[in-house]
């Protein structure tokens, strides 16, 4: 992460950083996707693009050389990787002048533990929770494109004040949060720390949906749309948990596709006379 972070401004391969870190880069590469959730090319360009969305608002630099100080070798490969990232070519994006970022830096925790999520460890949000909530919104960000955190802020603190807002968390570590409606059921917001994806936590938040906030509800939700190279297996976890895909969308002009998840109906019992 820091070799990644210290060399944003040029061409970044993994052979340089496995000779960098005295790593094979096999074994580098295997172990940084099953830690961070992706490969090391998939962060390093993730990294640069939103570096060079930073550029192209807050600096005059030629489109030219943010390509070349990104790591790329011409405008036209530079642009192509850009718009299948943001949606726009970077001249539009330059032009309206909104700011997101695709990849902060991932903030690697070091001594998680190997939790087995429980039901019970879910509870509602408070307001001393938010700090953390953004901290780990931030580090979802790649599953939430467009997101104002001025808005989201406010919106936040509705839901918990409501009480449409739940939170796990391993020890002192903020592992998981989801924001929800009543009516219509919906998913507003559902952050995983990416380092506890493989813990089952997705069905251990729906299952608690269904039995406790929304019973019997059908609950949407929104994510990409297939084959959007931003999405890092959002739409593949949602279709795991039984979520079916429904019509496409336009969100803060970004496409975007609602899923819908139905409940089974429940067979009706029958009483026997003894």
């Amino acid at each position: 992460m820091d070799y990644v972070e210290s060399h944003l401004d040029g061409k970044i391969e993994l052979e340089m950083i496995a000779g960098a870190i005295h790593y094979s880069k096999y074994h580098l590469h295997r172990l940084f996707a099953e830690t961070v959730g992706m490969t090391v090319h998939d962060y390093v360009q993730r990294r640069q693009l939103t570096e060079a969305a930073k550029l192209l608002i807050f600096s005059d630099k030629p489109i030219l050389e943010i390509a070349f100080q990104c790591g790329y070798e011409s405008q036209q490969s530079f642009s192509a990787a850009f718009k299948s990232m943001y949606k726009l070519p970077p001249a539009a994006y330059r032009n309206n002048q909104n700011f997101y970022p695709l990849q902060l830096r991932f903030p690697l925790c070091r001594n998680i533990s190997i939790l087995e999520p429980a039901k019970q460890n879910i509870r509602l949000a408070e307001l001393a929770d938010i700090p953390a909530w953004m901290d780990l919104m931030r580090l979802s960000i790649d599953g939430y494109p467009m997101m104002d955190e001025t808005v989201y802020l406010k919106k936040l603190k509705g839901s918990i004040l409501e009480k449409r807002a739940l939170v796990l968390k391993d020890g002192n570590i903020l592992i998981a949060a989801m924001a929800f409606t009543y009516a219509p059921g919906s998913i507003e917001f559902f952050g995983i720390h990416p380092q506890y994806h493989s813990c089952g936590i997705q069905k251990l938040f729906l299952n608690t949906l269904l039995e406790t906030y929304l019973p019997r509800q059908e609950i949407s939700t929104t994510t990409f749309r297939v084959n959007d190279k931003a999405d890092l297996g959002h739409r593949k976890r949602l279709i795991q948990l039984g979520f079916v895909e429904k019509e496409r969308l336009t969100e803060f002009g970004y496409p975007t596709q609602r899923f819908v998840f139905t409940p089974p109906k429940k067979e009706e019992g029958h009483i026997h006379e003894k």
